[in-house]
């Protein structure tokens, strides 16, 4: 194995076997233990997709949130499922059951289109034109803005839908979907989300659905797979330790190394950062 793989593996926390109910308890209790450490906090928040990640997470959320509620008798506890389309989303109807699925609190929708589209007209008024991809970044970025302002309102914290397989590639906007305070699925890959999903009761097509950022007008609901270049069975695959054609982990190593900065606070003087 080389250095490189041995540095992503220590990295990623990726386990090669899992125990689901032991996963799911483990994940449900650190959800709480930071509830627990800011009691100040009263709800969680939560963009949802529609997508696998984003529903394991809530799932997740709501219990963690039912069991504080339970435990403390305070009924200020709630979690916050939000629906942020921009214009007419096409997978609206996962989104609202991946919600019935977790059992939300409660459910905001906002519909980011009136304000990134305000974003573009403003910088193209003073001469700077937005690439299609550059607009996806400030549609994820808008999502951020618009839950961490949910947040303020109802004392709370944002969750994020990060976890190994994605992060490994950095397949996310830094400050947008990767800006959060806590992110619950860290450790596990794609195979391992759908299997705690399965666990929990899931509706298989919800899981079984085909990951995809849907950010950019011209390539609509573009598979992540595609965008990548690499299937989330091979990076599932090199996470665990297992083999990977020399290909497929050229692909996933190249990934690592140009998202480094995003897996980083802001870099100051006092970072190593050409490592």
């Amino acid at each position: 194995m080389t250095e490189l793989k041995k540095e992503i593996l220590a990295n990623m926390k990726v386990s090669p076997t899992i125990d689901v109910e032991e996963e799911i308890r483990k994940r449900v209790d650190f959800i709480k233990a930071y509830l627990k450490k800011h009691s100040f906090i009263k709800s969680i928040v939560l963009g949802i997709s529609g997508g696998q990640d984003s529903t394991l997470v809530g799932k997740l959320c709501q219990m963690a949130i039912t069991e504080m509620r339970e435990e403390t008798k305070d009924a200020a506890y709630q979690f916050i499922a939000v629906r942020l389309p921009y214009g007419e989303q096409a997978d609206e109807e996962d989104a609202m059951r991946a919600i019935d699925f977790m059992q939300a609190d409660r459910t905001v929708r906002v519909n980011i289109k009136e304000a990134v589209d305000a974003m573009v007209k403003a910088l193209a008024d003073d001469g700077v034109l937005v690439s299609d991809f550059n607009e996806g970044n400030i549609k994820a970025r808008q999502r951020m803005i618009t839950q961490y302002a949910i947040a303020g309102a109802y004392a709370g914290v944002v969750a994020g839908s990060d976890q190994s397989a994605e992060s490994v590639t950095g397949f996310y906007t830094k400050y947008g979907d990767g800006g959060t305070d806590i992110d619950p699925i860290f450790g596990l890959n794609k195979r391992q989300g759908r299997a705690l999903l399965k666990e929990l009761n899931c509706p298989e097509d919800l899981y079984m659905k085909v990951p995809t950022a849907d950010l950019e007008d011209d390539r609509p609901s573009l598979p992540d797979e595609m965008a990548l270049g690499v299937s989330y069975e091979a990076i599932d695959n090199y996470l665990e330790g297992k083999e990977v054609s020399d290909e497929e982990a050229k692909v996933i190593e190249k990934w690592y190394a140009s998202s480094r900065h995003k897996r980083n606070m802001p870099i100051t003087i006092y970072d190593e950062f050409w490592k």
